[in-house]
């Protein structure tokens, strides 16, 4: 199957600009071309789709499946979804925006915020198919795991003071309406669409950039000797070398593979892969817009914290 974005992106890098296919350059401004319309356009699509799915479903009735009276129940829903959906970080946020929008409490949409790049059914047969069964079964229940305990954690520190003011006003102001035909259904999905992008867009362009610097000009030699150089710190240290990485789990399970193989523990593996699934500064600089550094800083540190304890788990068991 043709690869439209990726044909145009190596038509400008490679024709236009005429830069060396194996250069650094052409590697960093192929990623930024590329991944810069994929997102840019896949933001706007999932919240045209998502906003005229909504205007079928009413924001109570999604308020009554992900906020139910059973503690823990909203948080294994959102959890669950967020495996189910084959994103990565960044395309995952235009649902989160949506879970805020419908007035979902923030805990249960930061349970599907960590779970959707972390875990998905490609990463399932990948890691089967590369590891065996045992270690992927472990995998995915950890990740969903992590992703259902980080949302009650944070949706029991009470931290909707900390969402952008705009981004926490959407569920508040915005009043149930009654669709009379598909246009204007259509129309509504187009608005929320054309709104957010506006306002995300050039995060979005930022936090592109920096993963195309970090990918184009920064070896994977270079990752593998620090983390293999790590000792008794490696899973932390993994950990850090991969947050300014952008890539979802299916690029990088590839590379988590190889470290392993070249006598790297598993969970040291598998804790800098995590990291640049679910942890990557793209994110960090998109959600920005969304929420305020408090809580940004809080979110990233209850993950960190988690996929290192995650790490040190699979080292003892594997």
């Amino acid at each position: 199957m043709t690869d439209p974005i990726g044909q145009f992106s190596n038509w400008i890098v490679f024709e236009v600009l005429g830069i060396a296919p194996d250069s650094s350059l052409a590697q960093a401004l192929d990623f930024f071309i590329y991944d810069s319309i994929k997102i840019v356009l896949l933001l706007f699509g999932m919240i045209f789709v998502m906003g005229v799915f909504r205007s079928y479903i009413s924001k109570k009735k999604i308020r009554n499946l992900l906020s139910g009276k059973i503690p823990v129940l909203p948080n294994i829903f959102a959890s669950l979804f967020g495996a189910a959906t084959p994103f990565c970080s960044c395309s995952s946020v235009p649902i989160f925006l949506s879970f805020l929008e419908a007035g979902v409490p923030m805990g249960t949409s930061f349970s599907f915020l960590v779970t959707s790049p972390l875990v998905n059914e490609y990463v399932a047969i990948l890691m089967l198919g590369i590891f065996g069964w045992e270690i992927a079964a472990t995998y995915v229940i950890v990740g969903i795991l992590l992703g259902i305990i980080s949302g009650i954690v944070i949706g029991k520190l009470n931290l909707e003071k900390h969402l952008v003011k705009d981004v926490a006003d959407r569920g508040k102001t915005s009043k149930e309406k009654k669709y009379k035909s598909f246009r204007e259904r259509l129309e509504f999905g187009y608005s929320e669409a054309k709104d957010i992008t506006s306002k995300m867009w050039l995060w979005v362009i930022l936090g592109v950039g920096v993963g195309a610097v970090i990918h184009g000009f920064i070896p994977e030699d270079a990752i593998n000797s620090v983390i293999d150089a790590g000792g008794i710190f490696a899973v932390p240290l993994a950990v850090i070398v991969g947050v300014p990485i952008y890539a979802n789990c299916n690029a990088v399970i590839p590379i988590a593979s190889a470290l392993f193989q070249k006598g790297v523990p598993l969970g040291t593996s598998l804790a800098f892969m995590m990291a640049t699934a679910a942890l990557s500064l793209p994110e960090a600089i998109i959600l920005r817009r969304a929420m305020r550094l408090p809580l940004l800083a809080l979110f990233f540190g209850i993950i960190t914290l988690g996929i290192i304890l995650i790490g040190y788990l699979f080292n003892f068991l594997f």
